[in-house]
C-alpha cells in the first residue's frame, strides 16, 4: 500500500498569500509567502498564485506536474465551481473569478478546490489543532472582520447561498445601532472586528490609527480602550452562544489577528456566552486557535487530495476530522 504524499495548500487573504506544502500528519515541509497584488486585479492574483504554488512545490522537492491543489480565499466562494460569488474591496474584482478553472489551466490540468477562508481555517483546526479528534464545532475569525464557519457531523455547513456559518453578521444588542460594513445595522462586525474596537475607542475620544495603538493604551489602563474590547468581547461572545443554540457544537474555536489585543476580549465572549447559552451548552468551551497563520494553508491541504473512504490509503476508521464540502468537477474527484 503506496503511502499518502505531501500536499499542497494556498491561503489567499487581502494583503499576503501564503503556500505550504505539508505531509498528511500537517507537518509543513516547505511554505513561501508573497503580498497579494490586489490592486493589480483578479488575473493578477492568479498568476501570482500559480507562480508561487509551483515555488513551494519546488522547495518541497516534489517533482513532476502538479496534481491537486487545495485553496481557501477570501470572499464568498461557490464550492461546487470555485468561483468567487462576492468580496469586500480588500481584493477589487475579486467576485466573479472563476478561480478553480483559471488556477487549474495555469497548473497544466491540476484538480484544484476552492474554499472560503474561513472554512480552511476550520478544517485546518479540526484536523491539526484546537478541535483535532471533534466532528462538530465553530470556528471563528476576527480580525478586520469577523467570518465563521461550523462544521456539523464532520461536514462544513455551505448552505444554499454559500454563506453558512457567517456570524459576523448576526445581529446582537452589544451593537446597537451602529452599521456594518456589510450596510446593515447591529450586526457583531460592527463592534468586535478589529477595525470596528479601533472605531469604538475613537468614538469615546481615544487617539488610535490601528488596533495595536489601542492594544497600548489597554496595558496603560486607558478606561476607554477596556470598554471599547469588553464591548466587542461580549458582543462576539452573545452571537457565538446564539449560533451554539442553534446548531449545538462540541467547541468553539476563534482565532484571527484581533485576538492579539488582550486576554480580556476572550474573557468577555466566555463571559457573555455563559449568560446568553442554553444551560446544556454551558460546557462548551470557547479555546484560542493553535495555528496561528498557518490554519487556511494547512486547511487547504486537506482539499488538495481525495476524500477518504474505504478503499483509499489515506483512510482511517479513527480519523474524526472533518471532511471538505463537495467540490466541482475541477475540484476533487
Amino acid at each position: 500500500m503506496t503511502a499518502p504524499g505531501p500536499r499542497l495548500g494556498l491561503d489567499i487573504g487581502g494583503t499576503k498569500m501564503l503556500a505550504v506544502l505539508a505531509d498528511p500528519s500537517g507537518t509543513v515541509l516547505a511554505q513561501r509567502e508573497r503580498p497579494t497584488p490586489a490592486r493589480s486585479g483578479a488575473q493578477s492574483i492568479v498568476t501570482t498564485a500559480a507562480e508561487l504554488l509551483r515555488e513551494v512545490a519546488l522547495a518541497g522537492g516534489m517533482t513532476g506536474p502538479l496534481r491537486r491543489v487545495g485553496v481557501g480565499t477570501a470572499g464568498v466562494v461557490d464550492h461546487r465551481t470555485g468561483t468567487i460569488l462576492a468580496a469586500t474591496d480588500a481584493l477589487p474584482g475579486w467576485a466573479g473569478t472563476p478561480l478553480a478553472a483559471e488556477l487549474s489551466a495555469l497548473l497544466d490540468g491540476a484538480q484544484v478546490a476552492v474554499v472560503n477562508d474561513v472554512v480552511a481555517f476550520a478544517l485546518g483546526e479540526g484536523r491539526y489543532g484546537a478541535a483535532a479528534g471533534l466532528t462538530s464545532y465553530v470556528a471563528v475569525t476576527v480580525g478586520t472582520g469577523v467570518g465563521g464557519a461550523v462544521v456539523v457531523d464532520g461536514t462544513p455547513l455551505v448552505g444554499a447561498h454559500h454563506l453558512a456559518g457567517h456570524v459576523g453578521h448576526m445581529a446582537v444588542p452589544q451593537a446597537g445601532d451602529r452599521r456594518c460594513p456589510c450596510g446593515r445595522r447591529g450586526h457583531v462586525e460592527a463592534i468586535a472586528s478589529g477595525t470596528a474596537m479601533v472605531e469604538t475607542y475613537r468614538l469615546a475620544g481615544g487617539q488610535a490609527a490601528t488596533l495595536v495603538d489601542v492594544a497600548a493604551a489597554l496595558r496603560a489602563g486607558d478606561e476607554r480602550a477596556v470598554d471599547a474590547v469588553r464591548l466587542a468581547g461580549r458582543g462576539l461572545g452573545t452571537a457565538l452562544a446564539s449560533l451554539a443554540n442553534a446548531v449545538d457544537p462540541q467547541v468553539i474555536v476563534v482565532g484571527g489577528g484581533a485576538l492579539q489585543v488582550s486576554q480580556l476580549l476572550l474573557a468577555q465572549a466566555r463571559a457573555a456566552f455563559a449568560e446568553t447559552a442554553l444551560a446544556s451548552l454551558g460546557g462548551v468551551e470557547i479555546r484560542h486557535a493553535q495555528l496561528p497563520g498557518l490554519a487556511v494553508a494547512l486547511g487547504a491541504t486537506l482539499l488538495g487530495a481525495r476524500p477518504p473512504g474505504p478503499a483509499d490509503p489515506e483512510h482511517h476508521q479513527n480519523d474524526t476530522a472533518p471532511s471538505a464540502p463537495t467540490p466541482s468537477s475541477r475540484g476533487l474527484s
